[in-house]
């Protein structure tokens, strides 16, 4: 779908400080939040989150309560095709394949969420700030492009209930004989982080004993790790984990402790996001997310997606 008209991509900000495979700034430069006086506070619970038993080092994160129903939708007030928007220039979330497809992570979990609701599935691509106008407009009934239900974006779209989580993460040597990470533990390290991000602020907020060393960009960080410069590198675990399994980690580090998702912080993650007001079409998809997760659907896709998991 051509994009025509753009909207603000500040709109669509995640409060991150990197983006997964490659850089979107336009979607990543929030205002660090100010610290607060608490104690960091331990992750909420992911209820039913698993350890798949052949790779046991991959938790997959859950965010359904199974013991909350979702109503089945009326199929007769579903429309026949749902047409979801997404972008093509996101890997491995949405992007095109060697081949020319469409492919990733959400795309693959649109394709789902229609089979759960027996509708033809229709998905398209656009540029990401054509995509208010698009649902605006009515070209589009649903967008699956790692939309972050902001108060910004409230303003323009009501939201499923979230479907993955951006939380923080530390990576150390593969050698690192740590094995937690609290403020305890990383008193003594030195600790890497992209400057002027929410990672930033959340180490001097609660791990401010450590030594925090500030850097440019997030590869910076991870050269300096690599070459023993600091102990451990803080900031987004999806980032941290597409690094991990790729080639330019060889194989040096892993995760260490975490995962860290305080949403003050690190936002709330994403979700589809639907046309304002449109509540049949929000809900249907808030089933068939559930019963996604329920019949292990979810679990494939997500080890599929993303082998050195993030939580």
């Amino acid at each position: 779908m051509a994009a025509t008209l753009g909207v603000a991509a500040a709109m669509m900000a995640l409060a991150t400080a990197g983006s997964p495979a490659h850089a979107q700034p336009a979607r990543t430069a929030p205002t660090p939040p100010p610290p607060p006086s608490a104690a960091p506070q331990p992750p909420p619970p992911v209820f039913g989150a698993t350890v798949d038993p052949k790779l046991k080092a991959v938790m997959v994160p859950n965010f359904w309560n199974v013991e909350r129903r979702v109503e089945r939708p009326d199929a007769a007030r579903l429309p026949k095709e749902l047409r979801f928007v997404t972008t093509d220039d996101y890997a491995p979330f949405n992007f095109l394949n060697s081949d020319g497809i469409l492919s990733g992570f959400n795309v693959d979990l649109a394709r789902a969420v229609c089979a759960e609701l027996a509708v033809t599935c229709v998905i398209q691509a656009a540029a990401f700030d054509a995509i208010p106008d698009a649902i605006g407009e009515g070209r589009a009934d649903a967008a699956i492009a790692g939309i972050a239900a902001t108060p910004a974006n409230r303003a323009t779209f009501d939201f499923s209930e979230r479907y993955l989580g951006r939380p923080a993460r530390f990576v150390g040597k593969a050698q690192e004989t740590l094995d937690t990470a609290t403020p305890e533990t990383v008193a003594s390290k030195k600790i890497g982080v992209v400057s002027r991000t929410a990672h930033e602020a959340y180490l001097r907020s609660f791990f401010n004993e450590a030594a925090i060393r500030t850097y440019a960009d997030l590869k910076s960080a991870q050269e300096a790790l690599k070459a023993g410069q600091v102990d451990l590198v803080f900031g987004d675990g999806i980032t941290l984990a597409l690094w991990l399994n790729g080639t330019e980690s060889a194989g040096c580090c892993r995760f260490v402790g975490g995962p860290f998702t305080e949403s003050r912080f690190f936002g709330d993650g994403f979700s589809v996001a639907v046309k304002e007001g449109n509540d049949t079409l929000r809900h249907a998809i808030d089933f068939a997310l559930q019963r996604i997760w329920e019949k292990g659907v979810y679990t494939d896709t997500y080890l599929r997606w993303f082998p050195i998991g993030f939580y």
